[in-house]
């Protein structure tokens, strides 16, 4: 990615697609060239959260929603320590935001972190596009980037695919750390950062768990040197098949309460013997239907996720770990949402249940947690 300083609202800009289809419009925040796997995000509300989702590592996030900006950046409301996506796509920025808590605009937050996008386009039919298409790679070129059509599709095609990527520890904590209980401490659990989310954590600390949140590259070793009630999953970016299944492994032969999230949810089905493979468009926003097979309750829940679970819908299914089932379904298109052991205490879902940026129907899976983990304790 090559960047140019401020100047980026009356800049001309090109979107690329790998399959040659092109998008004019405006530079929005940074100036230069950006690469990524081109998706899309179908939430209205929640792009603070998004940008700096760490799932969203190498991807360049188009939003359905025409108007955006309209709330500003805040202090509070980051996921992480920065914007994650590789570049940002919108059709309508906001020209003036409005909340009591915005401290600055959204394109001034991307010009200061150095991410390029592009708006004044049509992101309805670009998000039609990957409809039928598939995800794709994508280059989004502004200022003395420009160049002609033949040589931007040209460094398109040079950028990494998706399929093969191993991203998690290019994202995750080098150094683990300990997120505190909230009031009386109850349990302790390591969390295996593979691009984790802050609110994850402070919805365990809030129910009473010291959350001590290790490197992806941690070994058995350093999960159970915490003493640990509980070891959880985390979402994060890249193909679940390039993973290490070691630690969990370790975790399921020794039946430690388990409890994974998203890309969490992928590699408790590999080491389950399950496979996975690659959406054609994935399912991005908060606002996607998903039923619980166990109570039979819907719910809408926050998905970010490429990659999904090849396992059978309708039986269970005998893994070197006991009897698995799937435990929940996406009411769109039939992908699995979720796995759980039936023999021992281990669950995951596919989606966010931290609620950041919302909606909140999915909180109780933290308290299945815990009562995994009083269970166990009993």
């Amino acid at each position: 990615m090559t960047i140019s300083t401020r100047g980026a609202a009356k800049a001309p800009a090109v979107l690329v697609l790998e399959d040659g289809r092109s998008f004019r419009g405006r530079a929005y925040g940074a100036v230069g060239e950006t690469f990524g796997e081109a998706v899309f995000n179908t939430g209205m509300t929640g792009y603070q959260e998004t940008l700096t989702d760490p799932s969203y590592h190498r991807q360049v996030v188009v939003m359905t929603a025409p108007h955006v900006g309209n709330t500003g950046v805040n202090d509070e409301d980051d996921e992480s320590k920065q914007i994650w996506v590789a570049g940002f796509v919108v059709r309508d920025p906001a020209r003036i935001p409005s909340n009591w808590r915005s401290r600055r605009s959204l394109d001034d937050q991307l010009v200061a972190q150095g991410i390029v996008g592009i708006s004044g386009i049509d992101t309805r039919a670009l998000t039609r596009h990957l409809r039928e298409r598939g995800a794709m790679r994508v280059g989004i070129f502004s200022g003395e980037a420009l160049a002609d059509d033949e040589t931007l599709l040209a460094r398109v095609k040079e950028a990494p695919q998706m399929v093969g990527a191993s991203l998690a520890a290019e994202v995750a904590t080098k150094e683990p750390y300990v997120v505190p209980a909230i009031g009386e401490k109850k349990f302790t659990v390591a969390a295996i950062d593979l691009g984790i989310k802050g609110m994850t954590p402070h919805r365990m600390a809030e129910r009473g768990i010291e959350v001590h949140v290790l490197p992806a590259t941690a070994t058995a070793e350093d999960v159970y040197a915490v003493a640990p009630d509980g070891v959880f999953l985390s979402n994060g970016p890249g193909d679940p098949s390039t993973v290490d299944l070691t630690v969990i492994k370790a975790v399921l032969e020794r039946k430690t309460p388990l409890f994974g999230i998203c890309f969490g949810n992928q590699i408790l089905g590999r080491a389950l013997g399950f496979g996975t493979y690659k959406l054609k468009y994935g399912h991005r926003g908060i606002n996607q239907p998903v039923q619980d097979r166990t109570t039979g309750k819907v719910e809408v829940t926050a998905h970010n996720h490429g990659f999904a679970v090849d396992a059978p819908l309708d039986k269970v299914s005998e893994t070197p770990y006991g009897r698995a089932e799937v435990s929940h379904v996406c009411l769109n298109d039939d992908v699995v949402e979720g796995l759980q052991l039936l023999d021992q205490p281990a669950f995951s879902v596919q989606y966010h249940p931290e609620a950041a940026a919302g909606p909140h129907d999915a909180a109780y899976l933290f308290d299945r947690f815990v009562q995994l983990m009083e269970g166990q304790r009993a």
